[in-house]
């Protein structure tokens, strides 16, 4: 059985547009991805763990400090929080 290769749009509509996930992720991958302008203000440790919400495609939404934080910001904005370990 061959495994079907979608697209990053037919990836997401599979769980709804609404769907997002949130997964821990760490201030070193935060520090790498984003520009300075855009942490500046904040102190991030490379070694502290935050957690990102992510659409079912991969594009990151957020990052809050605690996960509770992160489903409660997906619950506000009317989307469906599911966690990836």
């Amino acid at each position: 059985m061959m495994t079907p290769i979608l697209s990053t749009e037919a990836f997401a509509a599979l769980g709804a547009p609404n769907l997002v996930y949130v997964r821990p992720v760490s201030g070193a991958e935060i520090l790498a991805s984003v520009p300075s302008a855009a942490v500046e203000g904040f102190h991030l440790a490379p070694d502290q763990t935050l957690y990102a919400v992510h659409r079912a495609d991969g594009e990151r939404l957020a990052v809050l400090t605690d996960r509770d934080s992160a489903v409660a910001a997906a619950l506000a904005h009317e989307l469906a929080p599911v966690s990836v370990h």
